[in-house]
């Protein structure tokens, strides 16, 4: 059973990957076709075709390998200085450039000088590229929220799970209470498990975020605590102790290792799924996505830990890069954990949120051959001609993006090779989420 189950996540998260792949697509496919260019192919997925249809001038279709999507636009990229696109050469450079040139211009129409990509104003051209990455993010967007405000998230919150006996410094590492220890002030109020603490020191505490920064910085303060407990409101008294806790950073969250001077209650918050509003749900997502710029400007730093995770005996870290291989695997283990099916649910939803946003971010990257490469181009191309334009110089014409094909194969060629690195750590070491 768990097997099937584990089969049965990894078979959802692909399809979802798919719908991920067409959505991007269709940003392209559907700008494109408003500007009037012209495109010949919309395809999901590469390698060989397992089904197609022509519908009107455009063919839709599904290929063999769910690793990408594509579709095909007339005319790319400008024609050579000799006004040709089949001109030959013998530098391997000139030759790339050419290869790119000649791809851009098949299945070229009579009729088609006008419906080509490149003749298209920059800010059309922008718009095409830029597309495809924003419906990734609108999806991620739909989806957190989906997560968020419907099924709710696992946090701390104001019950108590447990109350501790004496005040243990966090750095000592330590559950264990000797003689010398002083009795913690949760105790010492008589605070009980299952307690939901309502209010501290006159303030309403109905979330674990503002219960904790008050209890911080409360230190020394004899304070009237209100719980309910059994339906019942009762109002305890604790002189808050000063003790060695965790730091917090800018964003409330811990930072591992580090230790401060603050206020100390003695009770272990108890967690819960906790639906967020639309203004937390704003915040929530605002952090994540600087979490995941950040991930994504550490990624050359995490290459070594990465290739000893897939060929040393390293062990593979939690933050550690993901491809679509080891993404798919989680989505199977989300399928084997012993949670509510609502709570797997939210899982698939926020794994494939986070994958979405992860698109939207690295195609933005201003690298050919990705969709930021072409906006950076056409970007460029605007500059130019409209300096020209004020220094009263002749327009310069479309910039030429095809020259920029050898940097595009290094590119390309790097990327191929991060990805293999990636597969193979996700087969051999996987990361997991249990």
């Amino acid at each position: 059973m768990t097997t099937l189950m584990f089969i049965l996540g990894i078979v959802v998260f692909a399809f979802g990957l798919l719908v991920s792949i067409a959505w991007h697509e269709l940003g392209h496919l559907s700008t494109a076709k408003l500007f009037g260019i012209r495109v010949p192919q919309y395809m999901v997925g590469f390698g060989p075709t397992l089904w197609s249809r022509n519908k009107g001038e455009t063919e839709y279709g599904v290929k063999a390998i769910p690793f990408g999507g594509y579709i095909r636009m007339i005319g790319m990229f400008p024609p050579g200085e000799d006004g040709r696109v089949t001109a030959r050469s013998t530098s391997p450079w000139r030759g790339m450039i050419e290869d790119a040139r000649s791809a851009a211009y098949e299945e070229l129409r009579p009729g088609d000088e006008t419906r080509m990509f490149y003749t298209r104003k920059p800010w059309k051209r922008v718009i095409v590229m830029f597309a495809g990455p924003f419906m990734n993010l609108i999806l991620a967007i739909a989806l957190f929220l989906t997560v968020l405000m419907g099924f709710g998230i696992q946090q701390q919150t104001t019950s108590v799970a447990s109350v501790s006996p004496c005040v243990i410094a966090q750095s000592e590492n330590r559950d264990t209470c000797k003689k010398s220890d002083p009795p913690s002030p949760a105790a010492a109020a008589g605070m009980e498990k299952n307690d939901k603490i309502v209010s501290f020191a006159g303030t309403r505490t109905d979330d674990w975020e503002t219960l904790s920064n008050l209890i911080r910085v409360s230190a020394g303060k004899e304070v009237a605590i209100v719980v309910d407990r059994d339906g019942r409101e009762v109002t305890l008294q604790a002189k808050i102790a000063v003790n060695q806790v965790a730091k917090k950073d800018g964003n409330g969250t811990y930072v591992q290792g580090e230790y401060v001077k603050a206020g100390f209650l003695g009770f272990s918050a108890a967690t819960g799924v906790v639906k967020q509003d639309f203004g937390e749900s704003a915040v929530w997502m605002t952090e994540r996505v600087g979490d995941a710029v950040d991930s994504l400007a550490a990624l050359p730093s995490k290459i070594p830990a990465l290739w000893d995770a897939a060929f040393g005996d390293g062990p593979r870290e939690q933050d550690s890069p993901m491809g679509v291989v080891g993404a798919a695997r989680v989505g199977g283990e989300i399928a084997t954990l012993d949670i509510p099916a609502s709570q797997q649910l939210a899982m698939f939803v926020m794994l494939l949120a986070g994958f979405n946003l992860s698109l939207f971010l690295f195609n933005m990257l201003p690298l050919l051959p990705l969709d930021g490469g072409h906006i950076a181009g056409a970007l460029w191309e605007s500059l130019r001609r409209n300096l020209a334009k004020v220094l009263r110089r002749p327009d310069p014409g479309p910039f030429d993006v095809a020259k920029l094909m050898p940097v595009a194969y290094v590119v390309a060629g790097i990327f191929v090779c991060f990805t293999l690195l990636v597969l193979i750590a996700d087969v051999v070491n996987p990361v997991r989420i249990s």
